[in-house]
């Protein structure tokens, strides 16, 4: 258990937008120096929790908190303290890419022009385009430069990469992993792109219907998953495959492969071996994890 004050808790948060709600009795905390993966499909509830984390919505019910005072009441030296990317990215169309860096920069006494020089050549961002002409991938790359430009405490990335290409996507990544080396700094990345949040987060938050369904150190939670390849060590497979805590079980070509939680490697073999069978074990992607636990909710609670 971490004892250390989280820069983030919400409490018994409740959010309805008439006939939908958004966010359902959320508990959550989130503690200084993590990436933390907020995780879900469309309309989940994610980018809702978000913009409670800065006061941009207030809870019908519950509290939260950002840097131990009421997000709603978050003042500009509090907002200061924090980068927020939202997938809308919204910008000043008029201004040129260079005019609105220097517009944004103007507020902030802890700007790195080193930083942003860097940026602006690993990312090829042409500072002398009129930022209404840029391309939705280039709109993402310059909103995501005014978020880090001036080192924030607390970042916060709601659907980064969704424009972005495969090799922007992959820079960006890497430039995620530069940006934690700061012990204090956080990061919140919203995505439901989780073969790129997978290789960057230490800890996991799935969400389904305005619920958190895992809250959980991403570690931890690989751990608990496998996918395992089944093959008869003579002539076909078993009719019946009894391995504990299967959650899915595919056969093709003589072959299965399951899918298991909590099992160690030492009890799939021991039962490998009584079957008369050999298996090799996998790790779980990000992916197929939440896609295990949003269509096995009962798993749900053993992960909160």
């Amino acid at each position: 258990m971490n004892t250390e004050n989280p820069i983030i808790r919400l409490q018994a948060v409740s959010k309805r937008f008439r006939h939908v709600q958004a966010l359902d009795n959320v508990n959550l905390d989130i503690h200084p120096g993590h990436i933390v993966g907020l995780l879900g499909s469309n309309g989940a509830g994610k980018s809702t929790l978000l913009r409670h984390i800065i006061g941009l919505y207030l809870p019908d019910a519950g509290s939260c908190t950002t840097f131990g005072r009421a997000a709603g009441e978050l003042d500009a030296g509090d907002l200061a303290r924090v980068g927020y990317v939202h997938q809308e990215g919204d910008l000043l169309d008029w201004m040129t890419v260079k005019q609105l860096i220097r517009y944004v920069s103007a507020y902030y006494s802890t700007w790195n022009h080193e930083l942003e020089g860097s940026y602006i050549s690993e990312y090829d961002i042409d500072v002398k385009a009129r930022v209404g002409s840029l391309s939705p991938g280039q709109r993402q790359k310059l909103a995501i430069l005014l978020a880090i430009g001036f080192e924030p405490e607390l970042l916060i990335l709601d659907e980064p990469a969704s424009a972005l290409d495969p090799l922007a996507r992959a820079q960006f990544l890497d430039l995620l992993l530069r940006i934690i080396q700061d012990e204090g700094r956080t990061i919140i990345i919203s995505s439901h792109i989780l073969s790129d949040v997978e290789k960057v987060i230490d800890h996991a938050v799935f969400m389904t219907g305005g619920r958190i369904l895992v809250d959980s150190p991403f570690d931890a939670l690989r751990e608990r998953f496998a996918r395992v390849h089944v093959n008869s060590k003579r002539g076909p497979l078993p009719e019946s495959l009894p391995f504990d805590n299967v959650l899915h079980c595919r056969r093709a070509n003589g072959q299965a492969v399951l899918t298991v939680h909590d099992c160690t490697a030492e009890q799939l073999h021991a039962q490998a071996d009584r079957l008369g069978c050999w298996i090799e074990i996998e790790t779980l992607p990000l992916e197929d994890i939440y896609r295990a636990v949003v269509t096995n909710e009962s798993l749900a609670p053993q992960f909160a």
